[in-house]
């Protein structure tokens, strides 16, 4: 009995022993469990804090999602009422303005035949230039380019201030069509000053005297540029290429205001004013740098590439008449020696030490060209009259014996020319042509 009492009492110890273990166990994992809790509840209550930061950044976002389309639909409404207002700012100059014409997409594309690459003449910085005849008369026509970025602000503002301009020695402003984004200019026949000056195309030769003309002419219409109200109008890109000639060589500059850009600088290399090219500041005596350059190639028939450096040094050598333009065998020396160093006082490297055009180049230009002219009615049967001197039915000059032989038979080759005769018979001859015409119809 005893023994047994015994067995069961060290049975009963070791079951103690074995739940207070287990207890044990438990009480950890009870331990471990709210551990894990507080853990869980740690993380929870981040995920909640995070929860809400992101539902306050969504709120935000939505806000400034809100706030973004409502200033989009306020910029696209100004945008629009901006592009309404200068389309009525550019309606209102073509119809108080007859002088410029406002023409229509399909005659653009009927005059130049649907944008043929046959008609092309040029190519600038806008795009493209055709020849082509609209009402009747042969004009000239750019094209702005349709993926050129930003260009849309520079046409209606060179469609703005070309259509105000008026003056003999700029190329003038026939009209424009907005729709497509053209200009439509006066076509002049004999081509760029380029072009003449380098004999390309079979161009004639330029005597000196029309030479001298067209140095003044230019200058003439860089002065009207430079005076203009409120602000003057710097040109930026004058070069021989952009001087265009009528049929009676009379120059005029091309390309006006289209060279107006903000954030780059504009211009040809050998043209381009030193000072601008350093500084970004724009001038109307950086125009200057460019005509002196124009002028010494005018003189000497030269590319402008080291011809400023050639120019100077002949000048100071006394050798200018070797490197004058040997197309022409008449030139007046002491002149052309005048008009070199007008050229290079023009050219000085900075702005404040060139001279004036106004009351310093243009006299002196003004002189040497009346000079040209006293030179130019010396030259018998000279192409270079003016236009008032040719027959408009015969195409000849009024001055020829060959078209004074034509009216008057019976006149001998020693007689003096009558050209107020010849004048008034020309009218008669174009009234009795009207009326037989008017007779037939």
């Amino acid at each position: 009995m005893y023994k047994q009492a015994c067995e069961e009492l060290i049975h009963t110890q070791n079951k103690v022993e074995l739940l207070s273990s287990e207890c044990i166990e438990e009480s950890r994992r009870v331990m471990d469990a709210h551990e894990r809790e507080e853990t869980l509840q740690k993380i929870a209550a981040e995920e909640k804090a995070r929860c809400a930061n992101a539902m306050d950044e969504v709120d935000k976002a939505k806000e400034l999602l809100a706030n973004e389309v409502y200033e989009r639909q306020v910029a696209e409404l100004k945008a629009n009422k901006e592009s309404s207002g200068k389309q009525r700012i550019v309606d209102k100059m073509f119809a108080s303005d007859a002088r410029c014409k406002k023409y229509t997409k399909d005659e653009i594309e009927v005059a130049t035949e649907f944008f043929a690459e046959d008609k092309v003449i040029g190519e600038g910085g806008y795009g493209k230039v055709y020849k082509c005849s609209v009402d009747h008369t042969p004009v000239a026509i750019k094209v702005l380019q349709r993926d050129a970025l930003g260009k849309k602000e520079e046409f209606l503002r060179e469609v703005q201030v070309l259509s105000q301009l008026r003056h003999p020695n700029l190329v003038l402003l026939l009209g424009a069509c907005t729709e497509s984004g053209c200009l439509v200019y006066e076509y002049l026949e004999n081509g760029s000053l380029e072009d003449c000056l380098l004999n390309h195309s079979g161009k004639t030769l330029l005597p000196w005297f029309v030479r001298f003309k067209i140095v003044f002419e230019i200058a003439c219409g860089l002065s009207f540029l430079h005076n203009s109200k409120p602000e003057p109008i710097v040109h930026r890109d004058l070069k021989p290429g952009n001087i265009l000639l009528d049929r009676n060589y009379v120059s005029k500059i091309g390309d006006n205001v289209t060279e107006y850009r903000d954030s780059m600088l504009a211009g040809t290399l050998f043209y381009m004013d030193p000072e601008y090219q350093r500084t970004g500041t724009i001038r109307p005596k950086s125009d200057l740098y460019a005509f002196g350059i124009i002028v010494l190639q005018v003189l000497t028939g030269r590319r402008p590439n080291g011809l400023l450096v050639r120019v100077e040094e002949a000048v100071r050598s006394g050798t200018l008449a070797n490197i004058l333009d040997p197309s022409i065998a008449d030139w007046p020396l002491d002149e052309a020696k005048e008009l070199a160093q007008i050229a290079l006082n023009c050219v000085k490297l900075r702005c404040r030490d060139r001279p004036d055009l106004d009351t310093e180049v243009l006299p002196v230009l003004r002189r040497l060209s009346e000079v040209a002219d006293a030179s130019m009615k010396t030259e018998r049967g000279s192409i270079y009259a003016p236009s008032y001197y040719f027959c408009p039915i015969l195409k000849v000059c009024k001055q020829s014996r060959h078209f004074l032989s034509l009216l008057f038979p019976e006149m001998k080759q020693t007689q003096p020319l009558n050209l107020t005769r010849v004048f008034i018979l020309e009218k008669l001859i174009c009234l009795v042509i009207v009326s037989s015409y008017q007779c037939r119809k």
